[in-house]
């Protein structure tokens, strides 16, 4: 009998410490929920339209988890302090930091490397997969291009309407653009934007002004008020402010002038002008991030888009590009049903954009030329735009 107790009694003890053993592995593997706390640097405030879509991001994700998330947000930051002030985030215990201007993927990836615990989410850079490689800084943004497109299409139907009713000459149409920088970026969008025009009406021909800042309302006024006096009947942006949509607006009783905006609908500011916006919706990702950070996961294995190595970009596929309030009081009869199903052919996979019988050069090197009759495909290896190619003869950088 006392063998037989001594038998039961260890039986008991094995048993007890394999299910332990096997709790504790378990618990190793599932990942636990926790609470975080979420820092944000901006470059401007919600008062430019380019960071009030973050913000509207921030609220969504405020409202869905509550008390799991703390948010920390730092706005107006240059890119020559971005360094300092994530410092103070990481100094404040952030779990995750997004960072959301392309100017500060240097020091935000700098950052990352000294402080391997805390998650670096940058948006609109392409530096992730480059060396050093780190597990905890990731790159992300919506394939913009796309957007573009659809916006050019909208704005070539309401150019060829008016040639049409014999408002516009063929062969004298003239549209601007106002940009930021003579980045891959911004020169991709304004292409991508430039096709869709010529998609519909293969005259115009695109003047380009740069403001060599993200977000100037008086340079990115004084700009459009350029590219109007030279005679250019549309005029669209890759700036941060309703500059451009106003500089339209106040011309429209006194020449023909029409506005794509950027970022979010401009109709208040000019309803007479502003046709359509088109912008990325970032809520995905960081809804993503946050969450996979809550639960202890890999941002990367929870994403829902393309994904290199540890950067992440998707379309209208995924809901990460969308187009914003087309003013159907001044756009052409068709417009709305076009954009439709030009959003279901990205969706599917079959629109090339970046193609047709055109050179391009780039600005920064004129012996670097591509011929786009062999076609170039867009985000095919990073979330962030590739193309810097100038088309030759047809679009125009002012100085």
């Amino acid at each position: 009998m006392k063998k037989i107790n001594i038998v039961s009694i260890l039986a008991s003890i094995v048993m007890i410490l394999v299910t332990y053993a096997g709790y504790e592995l378990y618990e190793r593997k599932v990942p636990k929920e926790r609470s975080i706390k979420v820092g944000i640097i901006y470059d401007g405030d919600e008062s430019a339209p380019y960071t009030a879509n973050f913000v509207k991001s921030k609220r969504q994700i405020e409202a869905e988890y509550g008390a799991k998330v703390q948010f920390v947000e730092k706005t107006c930051i240059s890119d020559e302090n971005a360094e300092s002030v994530l410092r103070e985030l990481c100094r404040e215990d952030c779990n995750l930091i997004f960072t959301t201007s392309y100017g500060y993927g240097e020091a935000a990836k700098k950052l990352a490397a000294e402080y391997p615990d805390i998650e670096f989410c940058q948006a609109t850079c392409a530096n992730a997969n480059d060396d050093p490689v780190l597990d905890n800084y990731h790159t992300f943004m919506g394939h913009i291009y796309e957007g573009r497109y659809i916006a050019g299409v909208a704005a070539g139907m309401k150019l060829s309407e008016l040639i049409k009713e014999g408002v516009l000459k063929p062969g004298d149409i003239k549209i601007g653009y106002v940009a930021a920088f003579p980045y891959a970026e911004v020169i991709s969008g304004y292409t991508a934007f430039f096709l869709g025009v010529r998609s519909e009406c293969p005259d115009a021909v695109m003047y380009v002004r740069y403001t060599n800042t993200w977000e100037s309302y008086s340079k990115e006024k004084e700009c459009t008020e350029k590219l109007l006096d030279e005679g250019c009947v549309l005029i669209s942006q890759h700036s941060d402010t309703t500059g451009p949509a106003a500089a339209c607006e106040a011309r429209s009783g006194s020449q023909i002038v029409f506005h794509v905006g950027y970022n979010q609908s401009m109709m208040d500011v000019a309803p007479k002008t502003s046709l359509i916006s088109t912008k990325i919706n970032w809520t995905p990702y960081m809804k993503t991030a946050v969450d996979a950070c809550i639960n202890g996961y890999k941002i990367e294995s929870r994403v829902d888009a393309t994904i290199h190595g540890h950067d992440a970009g998707a379309g209208f596929d995924k809901d990460w590009v969308q187009m914003v309030e087309l003013n159907t009081l001044i756009a052409t009869e068709g417009t709305e049903e076009r954009i439709e199903e030009l959003e279901a052919e990205f969706i599917k996979g079959s629109i090339k954009v970046f193609e047709g019988d055109y050179t391009g050069t780039n600005p920064m090197d004129r012996e670097d030329v591509y011929d786009l009759s062999e076609g170039y495909v867009e985000n095919q290896d990073s979330s962030a735009p590739t193309f810097h190619y100038v088309l030759d003869d047809v679009i125009i950088e002012e100085k």
